[in-house]
């Protein structure tokens, strides 16, 4: 019972464990603004005011 439980605790926090739940978090993020940006609306706006804000301070 001890080697299950010291396996499975070796398993979930493992930093391969914790890179998978970071990379998931980031899909996540990124499919939430993608959803965002072409349903249109505000955040459209927003969001293409800051890159065009970006591009024009690197043109500078």
């Amino acid at each position: 019972m001890m080697e299950i439980l010291s396996y499975l605790k070796a398993r979930y926090t493992s930093e391969k464990a914790q890179g998978i739940v970071e990379y998931a978090l980031i899909l996540a993020f990124v499919v939430i603004v993608a959803v965002a940006i072409a349903n249109g609306g505000d955040l459209q706006t927003k969001v293409k005011s800051v890159f065009t804000g970006i591009s024009n301070s690197f043109g500078n």
